[in-house]
């Protein structure tokens, strides 16, 4: 567990006050009622379409080398989507931070939480697997309404953000645990919590397999989640969130544990987290992080990037 960062006086200092000014508007313009927020959001998004020439084209590239059939017009439309997704994003982020249980709960919908019931009623933790969905911050929330839980935390450079990210992020959960502590994590999970794990990123060549990953033959990645799997006791069980259509808020949808997992076949256990991420996705396309440069680590180190310039 990483120590909460603590209020500190040097936080009114004038080097913050921008800081501060920015957070006390978006405070206030969270009250505004959910569906007008998400109608900015979408603008806003529309915005840094227009504006994030690099950013879209690590998108278009992210859907263009995984789905290479999808006509050349239905993969610019998935981006200027996504990009709205993004936008919304900044708002998911405030209502998980800061809006009171009360107003959170109105857009809640939360499905399979027995088969979390079932694993704590068996002494086991759970390695909860979630996928980078832009609206991960309000469904965060949601989830912790259910069953309050833990999470790997990557302390942010700014303090004062530092602080406002953590304390807003286990609002209706526990607490935080360090991004590298891996000791502390498979603590948790044998005190029998529940622990949020991301596996679907590119976190580098050092503990990560080359499997499939949609049209990718050899995407990177990690081997954390059998790292921990194999280190505490406990399952693995995935969930997928995702945006209601029509304003009606975030759905959390618990899957059954994983059988058979870990397996001892590093690629193979991994691929099926790949392949697990993959079905979330296809869900709601729309709605994952495609801004992240997924396949920048390639097999061989002295290969050229898959991402173009322009």
């Amino acid at each position: 567990m990483v120590q909460a960062p603590q209020f500190s006086w040097r936080f009114l200092l004038p080097n913050y006050w921008l800081l501060w000014l920015g957070a006390a508007l978006l405070w206030l313009v969270s009250w505004l009622p959910y569906s007008v927020l998400m109608a900015i959001g979408a603008g806003f998004g529309r915005l840094l379409h227009n504006s994030l020439k690099s950013r879209r084209n690590v998108a278009r590239r992210n859907i263009e080398l995984c789905f290479p059939t999808m006509p050349a017009a239905e993969q610019a439309a998935l981006v200027k989507h996504n990009f709205e997704e993004t936008g919304k994003a900044l708002f998911d982020t405030i209502i998980g931070w800061w809006w009171p249980n009360w107003r959170i709960r109105k857009l809640a919908h939360f499905n399979g939480y027995e088969h979390i019931q079932s694993a704590v009623a068996e002494g086991k933790g759970v390695l909860l697997l979630a996928a980078h969905f832009l609206h991960l911050e309000a469904a965060g929330r949601v989830f912790g309404l259910t069953h309050p839980s833990v999470g790997f935390y990557r302390p942010h450079n700014n303090p004062l953000m530092d602080y406002l990210q953590y304390h807003g992020r286990i609002k209706a959960n526990k607490y935080m645990v360090g991004k590298r502590d891996v000791k502390g994590l498979v603590a948790a999970l044998n005190q029998q919590e529940v622990c949020f794990y991301l596996p679907d990123q590119d976190y580098g060549r050092n503990r990560s397999e080359f499997v499939p990953f949609f049209a990718v033959a050899d995407a990177a990645t990690t081997t954390g989640t059998l790292l921990f799997a194999n280190a505490a006791n406990c399952v693995v069980i995935p969930v997928v969130t995702s945006r209601l259509e029509g304003n009606r808020g975030y759905q959390v949808d618990v899957l059954p544990k994983l059988a058979q997992f870990p397996s001892g076949d590093d690629k193979a256990d991994v691929t099926k987290v790949n392949q697990w991420v993959e079905q979330a996705v296809l869900r709601h396309p729309e709605q994952y992080m495609w801004l992240h440069r997924r396949f920048k680590t390639r097999p061989d180190a002295t290969a050229a990037s898959l991402y173009k310039r322009g």
